[in-house]
C-alpha cells in the first residue's frame, strides 16, 4: 500500500484477512506492522488495539449491531461487515475519539471501498447505535449459555462445553481473563546477564517493566512499539514465553549432561528453556514438521547463542529408529485446540469445532504412541498443550497411563486463564520404568 495509507485503512485490511480470508491474526498483525514500520508509535497501537479488540467482541458486536440493522450482519458484504464491527468497537470501548468522527471515517471507508452505495447504510446503523447506547439490551442471565456467549464473546457451544466440565465461575473468570490486555511475557537468559542489568537496559530502552509473581526469571513487558526494534531482544537477554508454558522445563528438571527431544518445539521456548538449565552441558534437539516451523526455531536459537541445542525438521507421527531410548527427557508439547491462548489468538476461538477437539485428542494419541518409545528406561516423558479441554488433557493422560504400563504418571496440573495469571496450559509428568 502506499505510504499515505491510514491506520483505518489497515485495520479493514487485518479484518478482513482474517475473518473473510481466514489467515491467522497474530501473523496478520505482525506482517502489516513490519511492513508499516514508518507508522508512528500511536498509530500502530491504534491498529493493533482495534483489531484485536474487534476480534476479541466480535459475538458481542454482532449481537449489537444485529439490533440497530435491518440487515443482520451474516447477510452483509464482508468489507461492510468489517466497517461495523470496528467502528463500533471504538465508540463502545474507546474514548480518544467521538462517535461523530468514527461514523464520518468509517462512511469514508465504504466508499474508499466502492462501496459508497451503501454509505447511508453504514451512516444509519451506526448513528442508531451511537444515539441508541443505554437501549442495548443483552441476553437474559437466565439463558446462561446465550448470557455468557455474547458478554465474553465466546461460540456458544464453547460456553455449554466449558459449564458442563469446569461450572459457571471459571467460564466467567476465563471470559473475563481472555478480554484482559495483557503484558509480553519474557523468560530472561540469565546465563547472558545478570537480571538486574537487564532490568536496567529495558529502562533505558523505554519499556515498561514489572515482575511475575513467583517466578525471578520471567518479566512483563509493555509500553514498547515494536520488539524486534529493541538491541536487548535482537542480543538474545530473553526470549517471548508464557509463564504456564515455562514451567515445562522446571517440571522436567534437566540434569547435566542430559539429553532432551522435543517433538513439536516451534517457536522454540520451552526447548530453548531447556537448553539454557542444562548450563552448556547435554543436548537438545528441537523438532517440528515443517521448515516454516524449524526457521522460527533457529531465529530464536541463534538470537539466544545456545550451542547445545540443534533444529531437525520431523514428522512426529513417524518413527525414526536411531531416537529409541536415546531421550533423558522427551517433550511432547502437541498440536492441540488452543483453547488457553484465546486472549493472545482471539481469532482461535471462531476456527475450533467441537468436531476439531474429537480428531486433536486422536491426533495427540497417535502422537504420543510414537514418541514413547524414544525414552530412556528410568527417563521422563512430559505431555502438555495450551488448552482447556479434558479431553486432550486428563483423559489422554489416563489414557496414556492406562495403555503404556511402563510409564507412571508423576504429577498433572491444569493451569487456567484467570486463576494462574497465565495461559491455559496442562502439563503431564510420566516416569518411564527402568529396567534395571
Amino acid at each position: 500500500m502506499a505510504a499515505s495509507v491510514s491506520g483505518r485503512d489497515l485495520v479493514l485490511e487485518a479484518l478482513l484477512m482474517i475473518t473473510r480470508d481466514g489467515e491467522y491474526s497474530h501473523i496478520v498483525l505482525k506482517n502489516i506492522l513490519d511492513t508499516h514500520q514508518y507508522l508512528d508509535k500511536k498509530e500502530r497501537a491504534f491498529i493493533t488495539r482495534v483489531v484485536n479488540g474487534t476480534l476479541e467482541r466480535m459475538i458481542e458486536l454482532d449481537y449489537i449491531i444485529n439490533q440497530f440493522s435491518k440487515v443482520k450482519v451474516q447477510k452483509m458484504k464482508p468489507v461492510i461487515r468489517c466497517i461495523l464491527r470496528s467502528a463500533v468497537y471504538q465508540m463502545r470501548y474507546m474514548d480518544s475519539v467521538p462517535d461523530s468522527a468514527i461514523c464520518n471515517e468509517a462512511v469514508k471507508l465504504a466508499v474508499k471501498r466502492g462501496f459508497s452505495g451503501l454509505k447511508g447504510f453504514v451512516n444509519g446503523v451506526l448513528r442508531t447505535i451511537s444515539r441508541k447506547k443505554q437501549e442495548i439490551v443483552m441476553p437474559d442471565r437466565e439463558d446462561k449459555e446465550s448470557y455468557l456467549s455474547v458478554i465474553y464473546s465466546l461460540p456458544k457451544w464453547l460456553v455449554g462445553h466449558w459449564l458442563k466440565e469446569y461450572g459457571e465461575e471459571a467460564v466467567e473468570q476465563m471470559g473475563t481473563a481472555f478480554l484482559q490486555a495483557a503484558p509480553t511475557t519474557v523468560r530472561l537468559n540469565l546465563n547472558r546477564m545478570e537480571k538486574e542489568d537487564i532490568l536496567k537496559l529495558l529502562k533505558e530502552e523505554g519499556v515498561t517493566v514489572s515482575e511475575v509473581p513467583g517466578m525471578p526469571e520471567a518479566l512483563y513487558l509493555s509500553g514498547y512499539d515494536y520488539l524486534a526494534g529493541l538491541p536487548s531482544f535482537r542480543e538474545g537477554l530473553y526470549q517471548v514465553q508464557d509463564q504456564s508454558s515455562m514451567q515445562v522445563a522446571k517440571l522436567a528438571d534437566p540434569q547435566p549432561g542430559d539429553y532432551v527431544i522435543d517433538v513439536c518445539a516451534a517457536p522454540g521456548g520451552k526447548a530453548i528453556h531447556m537448553a539454557e538449565l542444562l548450563k552448556g552441558s547435554g543436548h537438545v534437539e528441537a523438532r517440528d514438521l515443517t521448515e516454516y516451523k524449524t526457521q522460527k526455531i533457529w531465529e530464536n536459537v541463534e538470537r539466544s547463542g545456545l550451542s547445545n541445542i540443534s533444529v531437525v525438521c520431523q514428522d512426529a507421527l513417524l518413527k525414526t529408529e536411531a531416537s529409541i531410548e536415546k531421550a533423558d527427557i522427551l517433550i511432547a508439547d502437541l498440536p492441540c485446540s488452543g483453547l488457553g491462548v484465546l486472549g493472545r489468538k482471539p481469532d482461535l476461538k471462531y476456527r475450533v469445532t467441537k468436531e476439531d477437539l474429537t480428531e486433536l485428542q486422536n491426533l495427540q494419541r497417535s502422537i504420543l504412541q510414537v514418541v514413547k518409545d524414544y525414552v530412556k528406561p528410568g527417563g521422563r516423558l512430559l505431555y502438555s498443550t495450551c488448552t482447556i479441554n479434558r479431553g486432550e488433557n486428563e483423559e489422554n493422560a489416563g489414557w496414556f497411563a492406562e495403555n503404556f504400563k511402563e510409564y507412571h504418571l508423576v504429577s498433572r496440573r491444569q493451569m487456567m486463564p484467570g486463576r494462574d495469571g497465565g495461559d491455559g496450559f496442562y502439563i503431564a509428568v510420566f516416569q518411564k520404568e527402568n529396567h534395571e
